[in-house]
């Protein structure tokens, strides 16, 4: 959809002006633009942006659709009726999106617990938290509407732990660090993050494991205190150390994107005590790995 927005709608918010143009909710027309489906005189824009009138505004509008329940692979880790935390694929889409409406978690989610619809959020029933397609690994769901609004809540006060595997490219001089940077939409690419003055806090924390000098690259775990879209790879590749196969930011190419949600930890919203899970590391970032050899500095941890 390509219009002009009126004069009329001068000082009103995006998510609202795309709401009244499209007559879609004011939840979904906010969702369309956080995923950069609407770009304002060609560039994305931020939901709470205000418009002035006169600019040309495209809509990539959804195709109306009903989440379907399908058989989608995931592993499960934990699981008690309340709570679920699953083992995501590499591959495998969270939520339906931008041109994509099939195989994806969601619909899986759906398959194997029906009663998880009507859990918080239409088209993502039970996701608390996303993964990218290409990262694998753990990934935390509410089974009924009060544990969603707690694991939620949880997550807004950043009391869920989460840590991640990544091999990255470079040496550190210094064993572990922390980037601090707010990130934000790429106005040059909707579907990228950059790091910008007016981007959300992040914050990502780091530990170097292991060190290879040849071929020049590290091995760390990951801590995120905030949970931005793409926040790893976008602080990674911001000190010159992009993740391995993600070539969106300037990685190497590689068999896939070499990052894995090992493991999470969280408050469970029923019986008040802490949880923590944990997955294998996939055989296919295990094989890469192992085809490393020993590293120069560090030791690779032999229980992932």
């Amino acid at each position: 959809m390509n219009t002009t927005i009126g004069t009329e709608l001068a000082g009103e918010r995006i998510d609202k002006v795309v709401s009244l143009l499209t007559g879609l909710s004011r939840r979904v027309a906010r969702t369309l633009v956080e995923e950069g489906d609407v770009l304002v005189d060609g560039t994305a824009v931020a939901p709470k942006d205000r418009v002035e009138g006169g600019e040309q505004v495209r809509i990539r509008v959804p195709v109306e659709q009903t989440l379907e329940p399908e058989e989608v692979p995931f592993g499960v880790r934990f699981e008690d009726g309340v709570v679920a935390v699953i083992d995501k694929p590499a591959g495998v889409v969270v939520h339906p999106g931008a041109g994509v409406s099939k195989g994806t978690l969601a619909a899986g989610l759906l398959y194997r617990w029906p009663q998880v619809e009507g859990v918080g959020v239409e088209d993502r029933w039970g996701i608390v938290h996303r993964l990218d397609r290409d990262t694998s690994g753990l990934l935390l769901v509410a089974l009924t509407e009060d544990a969603y609004q707690s694991l939620t809540g949880a997550m807004a006060e950043r009391s869920i732990k989460r840590t991640y595997l990544a091999l990255v490219e470079g040496l550190f001089p210094l064993p572990a660090g922390t980037v601090d940077a707010p990130i934000g939409r790429d106005p040059r690419n909707p579907r990228r993050r950059a790091l910008r003055r007016d981007g959300r806090p992040a914050r990502t924390q780091y530990r170097r494991l292991a060190s290879w000098e040849e071929p020049d690259l590290s091995l760390l775990e990951v801590r995120l205190e905030t949970g931005r879209t793409h926040q790893i790879r976008v602080h990674m590749a911001s000190i010159d150390h992009p993740v391995v196969g993600d070539t969106v930011y300037g990685g190497r190419p590689s068999g896939r994107m070499w990052l894995h949600a090992v493991t999470l930890s969280f408050m469970h919203p029923v019986r008040g005590e802490e949880i923590t899970v944990a997955s294998p590391l996939p055989d296919d970032l295990r094989e890469e790995l192992d085809e490393l050899g020993e590293p120069d500095i560090g030791t690779v941890p032999v229980d992932r």
